[in-house]
């Protein structure tokens, strides 16, 4: 990004929404997922283990979690457009492998190539959003680019649950992810600016993020925080059939927490900005640990739904909050690595919390599961409130920890 650049979200405001607009799609793509595989992999293929059903959201983290670190250091190199472009090239083949797999193996690759989607496409527009804010609104930046990919998860999760009901799991669903996937790729290449790295030498050192406590604290918390996204994910939508919900209910439980988690964030993530990093994030773990035990107390869809609001809002006020946190950690040339590691550890949560929850759903059951996605989440919150310490842009840019 040039140096004369004039920063701030008005100042940028086509290129940021447009931004917007292509995180929505990179959310709708993944959205899918939150209301058809669960219900594939049960119905479609006779997976009834929890652990099993999970071996997809595995797979998923596998490839998102590198891929974050990845996007960010070519980002730093290469400038993000490239790596956005990329990203949609990976995840073109996607909805056509859902729509046509004749087994589950088929399924898990589809979601490898998903997760290497997900972890560039998304990682850079959040980034390109910092970029052109500027320092005094990177929570805003944050919270506008979460509200559009959650928003749009939540919107596709129900969408497709609806199409589900009406036509079948598949393949008619699916067209709609293929339909999005197309749009995201044109869009990326033919009307994105790119915004490059502020230095011309590239610096892809990674050592110095290993050793930052306060980035280190974020990443733990962000791990705990997808790892419930993985419950939410792979094994609500098997609880609620427990329950002998419709699909349509199905959908509109899973729905229902993207959708709060991505539309607060509108609120959340400029609030952070004024009150800092720290508060949000604790509140919002302790408030997530409340939706999931709600979760261990009712099959009825009334109760379900309020469970999942509640959980949404406890991510969307401890999401956006993570992200910026990260960000103030590193200095401007050294942003886009931070970012990715903070990335890449927080979405190791999706294999840590597949394969602990699903193991503890299996060996329990489903609502043991929730109750330990809830105690964990609830002993998360009390250590970033007790360990996080806000650092502000004078230490950031001085940070020794994390050098040029």
């Amino acid at each position: 990004m040039p140096r004369t650049l004039v920063r701030g979200i008005r100042a940028n405001l086509p290129q940021f929404a447009l931004l917007i607009g292509i995180n929505g799609l990179v959310g709708a793509l993944v959205g899918q997922e939150r209301s058809l595989i669960p219900l594939l992999a049960e119905r479609q293929f006779g997976i009834a283990s929890g652990l099993a059903t999970s071996l997809f959201l595995v797979t998923f983290g596998l490839a998102k979690a590198p891929s974050n670190l990845i996007a960010g250091l070519l980002a730093e190199r290469f400038g993000p457009k490239r790596v956005l472009i990329a990203g949609w090239l990976v995840g073109t083949p996607v909805p056509l492998l859902l729509m046509w797999a004749p087994s589950w193996g088929w399924v898990i690759a589809a979601n490898l190539l998903l997760g290497v989607n997900q972890g560039l496409t998304w990682s850079t527009t959040v980034l390109m959003k910092i970029q052109l804010a500027g320092d005094h609104e990177r929570g805003r930046a944050v919270g506008l680019n979460e509200f559009a990919g959650y928003a749009a998860v939540g919107l596709s999760a129900f969408a497709s649950g609806l199409l589900a009901d009406r036509f079948g799991i598949r393949p008619e669903p699916f067209l709609l992810g293929l339909a999005v996937v197309l749009g995201g790729a044109l869009l990326s290449s033919l009307v994105v600016r790119d915004t490059p790295a502020v230095v011309q030498r590239p610096h892809l050192q990674i050592r110095p993020l290993f050793r930052d406590r306060l980035l280190r604290i974020c990443t733990r918390t962000g791990l705990i925080n997808n790892a419930n996204d993985a419950f939410a994910w792979a094994l609500l939508p098997l609880l609620l059939t427990k329950g002998d919900f419709s699909t349509a209910q199905i959908a509109a439980v899973v729905a229902t927490y993207p959708i709060v988690w991505g539309v607060l964030q509108l609120i959340t993530g400029p609030l952070s900005d004024r009150v800092g990093r720290r508060a949000p994030i604790g509140a919002g773990m302790l408030l997530q640990a409340g939706g999931l035990a709600g979760f261990t107390l009712t099959q009825q869809v009334v109760p379900a739904i309020i469970s999942a609001a509640v959980l949404g809002l406890g991510t969307a006020l401890a999401y956006p909050a993570l992200i910026a946190a990260a960000a103030d950690l590193a200095p401007e040339h050294r942003r886009p690595a931070a970012i990715g590691f903070f990335r890449m550890g927080r979405d190791s949560g999706y294999v840590i919390g597949a394969l602990v929850f699903g193991s503890i759903a299996d060996l329990w059951g489903l609502q043991a599961a929730a109750a330990a996605a809830a105690t964990i989440t609830a002993i998360a919150g009390i250590d970033a409130m007790v360990n996080l310490r806000e650092k502000h842009s004078s230490e950031r840019l001085i940070a020794p920890t994390m050098p040029s």
